[in-house]
C-alpha cells in the first residue's frame, strides 16, 4: 500500500501556526476598518444553490469556475466561489425587516477551479462588505474610502497603489454608441478588454479583430482611440453630460475632499462580473515587482431583486489575503510575528508536575496563555522547544520554586532572568507581552 500525500490539494494551502499569525493579522486590520465604518459581521453557509450563482455571476465564473455538484437529495449545489449572491440572498429574505442602510462585513474562505499561479488560488480568503439600501455617488466614495482603510491600515502610503475608476453604464454606452458594438459583440469586447493586462499585443488584436468582424478596418483604429484615453475630460464629445461621468466625476470629486489623492480614471476597467450595474473600481499595486490588481468592487443595484423582492441600491467590495500578504511583503510592511502563548512552564523534575500545573492554571485564571511541558524531558529541550516556537517567557519550576513560591522566569527575547512570584509574573508578562507586532527577535 502507498503512503498518502503530504500535499495540500492542487490550488490549497496548509496554514501551520506562522501562517495563521499572519493571515490573522491582516483579517484584525480588515476587521478594524471595517467596524470603525459601522459594518457588522455576519456568516453564510459553505454551500449554495448552483443557481444562484448561474443567475447574474457570469458563465465564466458560474459555469466553468464553480465547484458544483449534485448532492444526495438530488439537488444542484455549490461551494461558494464569491459571496455576493449569499449576502443579497440574505438581505432578501429580511427585506421588510432590516433596517436600511445595511452595513455588512464577513472574512470568509471560497472556491473557484481555475489555474493556480502567483496571488490566484483554488481556495482563497476574502473581505466582503457591503452597504445596502443607498444611492449615488456617496455611498460609492464610502465604500472606495473603506477599501483604502483597509490597506493605509497596514501603514502603506499612497505612492504604494493606485485606485481606478470606471462605470458600468459608461462602458455600456462606449461599447454601443462609440465602438458600434451590439450586445453580444458589447459583451465579448468588454470580457476582452477586462483582460487587457493578461495577453500578449498580437493576442488581444486578433481577438479585437474577431469581435468586430467584417467592421474590423473601422473598428480597431476606434479601439485604440478608447484604450488611450486617460482622463474624464478626453472622453468624447457628447460624453462629459452622462448621468454615468457625471457620477463618477462626483465619486473622484468626493474622494479627493476625504484625502485620498491615489484616484484615477481607467477607461479599460471592466470588472468581469455580470451583476455590476454602476461604478467599478479596483486597487492596483504600484511596486515593478507587483505590478497588478489587488481587489476591486462596485455597484450592483440588481442583485437582490433577483430573489422575488424589491430590488436596493447595493455597493460592494471584496479583499483578497493571499494578494494584500504579497502586497504587504513588496512593500516591506510586514511586522515580525510571535507566539501568543506568554509563558513556557518549564519542569525541572517530574515529581513536581503537579505544582507545575497548579502554577499554569493560577497564571491562565489571570488572563496569562500557559504552555506547561508534561513530556518529562531534560531541561535544555524545553528550552528549546520554547524557542522554536518563539514564546517569550520560560518559568522553571522545581521543588525550592514550589516550596518559596518564587520561580526563575527567563526572557528570551532578550536572555534576562528574574526572580518572581505568580503575581508579580502575571505584572511582568502583561507588561511585555508579544502580541505578534512588535519587533520581538529569537535566537533559535
Amino acid at each position: 500500500m502507498s503512503n498518502l500525500s503530504t500535499q495540500s490539494y492542487k490550488g490549497t494551502r496548509d496554514y501551520y501556526p506562522e501562517d495563521k499569525r499572519l493571515q490573522n493579522y491582516i483579517f484584525k486590520v480588515w476587521r478594524e476598518a471595517a467596524e470603525g465604518f459601522g459594518y457588522e459581521e455576519y456568516g453564510a453557509p459553505l454551500i449554495e444553490p448552483l443557481e444562484i450563482y448561474t443567475a447574474k455571476s457570469g458563465q465564466e465564473l458560474a459555469g466553468e469556475q464553480t465547484y458544483a455538484f449534485q448532492d444526495r437529495g438530488e439537488r444542484m449545489v455549490a461551494i461558494r466561489p464569491e459571496m455576493t449572491p449569499s449576502v443579497s440572498r440574505m438581505v432578501a429574505a429580511r427585506r421588510q425587516e432590516m433596517p436600511m442602510p445595511s452595513r455588512l462585513y464577513s472574512i470568509a474562505n471560497f472556491m473557484r477551479y481555475e489555474r493556480p499561479q502567483r496571488g490566484r488560488e483554488r481556495e482563497f480568503w476574502q473581505l466582503n462588505a457591503d452597504l445596502f439600501g443607498v444611492e449615488g455617488a456617496m455611498a460609492d466614495a464610502e465604500i472606495i474610502e473603506l477599501s483604502y482603510a483597509c490597506v493605509m491600515g497596514f501603514g502603506a502610503t499612497e505612492d504604494m497603489f493606485k485606485i481606478r475608476v470606471n462605470n458600468r453604464q459608461l462602458i455600456n454606452q462606449l461599447m454601443s454608441e462609440f465602438l458600434g458594438l451590439d450586445f453580444i459583440g458589447a459583451t465579448m469586447m468588454t470580457k476582452l478588454l477586462d483582460k487587457k493586462d493578461k495577453l500578449p499585443v498580437e493576442e488581444f488584436k486578433r481577438q479585437a479583430i474577431s469581435i468586430f468582424g467584417a467592421d474590423a478596418e473601422k473598428g480597431l483604429p476606434k479601439l485604440a482611440d478608447l484604450i488611450s484615453i486617460s482622463t474624464l475630460e478626453a472622453l468624447p464629445p457628447g460624453l462629459a453630460n452622462l448621468p454615468s461621468v457625471v457620477e463618477m466625476r462626483q465619486v473622484m470629486q468626493s474622494l479627493k475632499k476625504k484625502g485620498i489623492n491615489n484616484v484615477v480614471f481607467d477607461v479599460t476597467l471592466m470588472r468581469g462580473l455580470d451583476y455590476y450595474t454602476g461604478t467599478v473600481f479596483e486597487f492596483f499595486d504600484t511596486s515593478p515587482e507587483n505590478n497588478r490588481a489587488l481587489f476591486g468592487g462596485g455597484r450592483y443595484d440588481g442583485l437582490v431583486g433577483l430573489f422575488g423582492v424589491e430590488p436596493v441600491a447595493t455597493v460592494g467590495v471584496g479583499l483578497g489575503a493571499t494578494t494584500m500578504q504579497q502586497f504587504l511583503e513588496v512593500h516591506k510592511l510586514l511586522p515580525r510575528f510571535a507566539s501568543h502563548t506568554d509563558v513556557y512552564v518549564a519542569v525541572v523534575d517530574e515529581s513536581v508536575v503537579d505544582g507545575a500545573d497548579a502554577l499554569a492554571r493560577k497564571l491562565r485564571s489571570e488572563g496569562v496563555r500557559v504552555e506547561l511541558d508534561i513530556t518529562g524531558r531534560k531541561l535544555d529541550k524545553q528550552i528549546k522547544t520554547a524557542l522554536k516556537k518563539q514564546i517569550p517567557f520560560v518559568a522553571f519550576v522545581g521543588e525550592d520554586e514550589l516550596s518559596s513560591g518564587v520561580y526563575t522566569v527567563r526572557n528570551l527575547v532578550d536572555s534576562s532572568e528574574e526572580k518572581m512570584d505568580a503575581v508579580r509574573m502575571v505584572t511582568v508578562v502583561r507588561d511585555r507581552r508579544y502580541d505578534g507586532d512588535d519587533d520581538a527577535v529569537f535566537e533559535v
